[in-house]
């Protein structure tokens, strides 16, 4: 039997504002988590993993940020002679260059190219999630359908559901009703921005689309395509009972992170049949110093503990001095703790120094400090601040 022709493209050229200053000068796909990972190695290592080998990354803020950490893809086993990895670029030059602005309508800037490949299926992702999924499995299971399109679903929060494309099933999973971020949600069950199309229908109504509301209204995949292959009863859904989290804003992105603190975190990132891959191996080992104290962390290679972390994340390179103490929080790359200093409930981007004796954070909104800002000795940044990178206060 032969296998499907499968295509994967990645939507990895967001702006990712609401990481706010997480994203100022890094793409959203390439803002680190669990200390050594970056958020587009999930969907990379479910296309490993998936034997899926044909992947293309739509790419656009910060491009540079991202092609450093892909290496060509072979972390992911997609570096071919033939097929791989492959970023799309903005581009100039035909009626559909320009700059993208939304899921759809990068979608219907590249109908040309993915009418060439001749995918049976064409699987769209996202990579601000954390999840593991076989997507040969959910391709499988749409192929037998015969749906134009299959939405993955998840279950959300009543009160994050308005972020989402909510959906109502009818029979047999077919999907009854679809609202782009409604106000007012019908329902919790939410798609997670994980969708298998069949190329041709798909493309041919986007191209319709196209001529109703103009190329500049196409926006994204939930604004209209997606209402109009469930009004035509094209659209059905595919369950995903495991772990799935948006990380799309600062307090989801720590919370996630909190996830992983557990005892039993919800998916093992090492798991022998699906481990996360990532580009790595640039760290020595980590060094917990005589008198630290660290309790129900995630402790990166390179990082150098001298004081007392509870409860965070440290990614490569972080130092925490002696008589530090960092607290429920996630320290990105280089960031150095200063002897004395006290960080809670905190994001720190990468290479922000904390002065000695300056206290960062506490109880109530998430505080963020952005790249290489530098807390002052002594000073005080109160819980739910926001320091910018010193570069954007020019």
């Amino acid at each position: 039997m032969t296998l499907p022709r499968i295509l994967v493209l990645v939507l990895a050229g967001g702006a990712g504002g609401r990481l706010e200053l997480l994203t100022e000068n890094r793409a959203k796909s390439a803002v680190p988590f669990a200390g050594v990972y970056r958020l587009i190695d999930f969907p990379l290592s479910n296309c490993e993993h998936s034997q899926i080998s044909d992947v293309w990354i739509s790419v656009q803020y910060h491009p540079t940020s991202l092609s450093d950490h892909l290496a060509n893809g072979r972390p992911w086993d997609l570096d071919r002679t033939s097929g791989g990895l492959m970023t799309l670029p903005p581009f100039q030059g035909t009626e559909r260059g320009g700059w993208t602005s939304g899921t759809a309508d990068g979608l219907w800037r590249q109908t040309e190219l993915i009418r060439q490949f001749r995918a049976d299926a064409l699987v769209v992702v996202s990579s601000d999630a954390v999840y593991k999924l076989d997507y040969r499995e959910v391709v499988d299971g749409h192929l037998q359908s015969g749906a134009e399109v299959t939405m993955v679903t998840t279950e959300v929060a009543p009160d994050d559901a308005s972020r989402y494309g909510i959906v109502q099933l009818g029979e047999g999973g077919w999907v009854s009703d679809y609202a782009y971020k409604p106000d007012e949600p019908a329902t919790t069950t939410a798609t997670n921005e994980v969708f298998v199309f069949t190329p041709t229908p798909t493309l041919d109504r986007l191209e319709a689309l196209s001529h109703q509301v103009g190329k500049d209204g196409l926006e994204d995949l939930g604004s209209h395509l997606l209402p109009a292959q469930t009004r035509d009863g094209a659209a059905r859904a595919h369950r995903l009972e495991s772990y799935w989290r948006d990380v799309g804003t600062i307090p989801a992105y720590w919370q996630a992170h909190r996830d992983f603190l557990s005892e039993e975190p919800p998916i093992d990132l090492d798991e022998p049949g699906w481990p996360v891959h990532t580009r790595g191996g640039r760290h020595s080992a980590a060094r917990l110093l005589r008198g630290a104290t660290v309790e129900d962390s995630l402790v990166s290679g390179g990082t150098r503990v001298a004081g007392q972390v509870t409860g965070s994340v440290l990614s490569p390179g972080v130092v925490v001095e002696a008589g530090a103490t960092v607290v429920d929080s996630v320290l990105l790359p280089g960031v150095r703790v200063r002897t004395g200093a006290t960080v809670t409930r905190s994001v720190l981007d990468d290479l922000v120094e904390v002065g000695e004796g300056a206290v960062v954070g506490g109880d109530g909104d998430i505080t963020l400090v952005g790249r290489q800002a530098k807390v002052e000795a002594g000073s005080k940044l109160a819980a739910g601040a926001r320091l910018p990178d010193p570069g954007e206060e020019d």
